[in-house]
């Protein structure tokens, strides 16, 4: 079943969960991963944009600092607020130039010493989407792998490290690896699983303190001979989603 439904509208920031999604056939994740923050010129064109690595933006991978913030974005009022400490940084509108502005001035000062240039706020540019795949959609992640990853690191693992869109329960662990190539259902919603997710050191990042203290990618490597977790999804038939839906696997 659906565990838990997640986006993520700013590239490396904070986790947003949702009661429910809507989902469009061949369509991304609602409202995922929407903008990204340029860390300085990257060759990226708004004109024609086009996918480019993730090292060209700020990111967890490298960036570790971002997790200490506490974001929310609304996309119906294109409003984003940035906290850090419990205390209200940034409150900005992303659809006018001021309140794009602060969020750079923003970013300037908070990863001062991680820039290599002055950094942009980038985005929307729908359909177009700032994801690590050029095949991603929809992600998914097996909270039985996760709980695999955990029990070989003889520590608690929060999922979010995996930064999902949807979470599995009741699938044995890495048994999301078996699906690729073909679908599953979920409610009226249906999906093709395309492709493994490959993780890198972002994971590595606990989500709640910022602080690097798990190294993720090497445990997997240790335990299941690879650095995968997780599966990406096109939507072949659109529906509603919400947690505690049953997820079907089709012959």
């Amino acid at each position: 079943m659906i565990a838990s439904i997640f986006c993520y509208p700013i590239k490396g920031l904070s986790p947003q969960a949702l009661s429910e999604v809507e989902l469009t056939k061949g369509a991304y994740f609602p409202n995922d991963r929407l903008y990204a923050i340029e860390n300085g010129p990257s060759g990226f064109d708004e004109t024609v944009p086009r996918y480019r690595p993730k090292t060209k933006y700020l990111m967890l991978m490298r960036d570790e600092r971002l997790a200490t913030l506490k974001t929310r974005f609304d996309p119906s009022i294109s409003r984003l607020t940035i906290e850090l400490d419990g205390r209200l940084e940034c409150d900005a509108d992303l659809s006018t130039f001021a309140g794009r502005s602060a969020v750079e001035t923003f970013f300037a000062v908070f990863c001062e010493d991680d820039l290599k240039g002055p950094p942009r706020l980038l985005g929307p540019f729908d359909p177009f989407r700032f994801t690590d795949s050029t095949k991603g959609f929809v992600s998914l992640v097996n909270l039985a792998s996760v709980a695999a990853i955990a029990k070989a690191a003889g520590q608690a693992v929060d999922p979010l490290r995996f930064r999902a869109n949807l979470y599995l329960d009741g699938l044995p662990a890495w048994a999301e690896h078996d699906l690729v190539g073909r679908q599953i259902t979920i409610g009226e919603t249906q999906l093709a699983i395309t492709n493994t997710t490959e993780r890198c050191a972002a994971t590595s990042v606990d989500p709640a303190t910022g602080e690097r203290d798990i190294n993720v990618v090497k445990t997997l490597v240790k335990t299941v001979g690879h650095n995968l977790c997780g599966v990406y999804a096109r939507v072949v038939q659109g529906g509603g989603i919400r947690p505690g839906d049953p997820v079907t696997i089709l012959d």
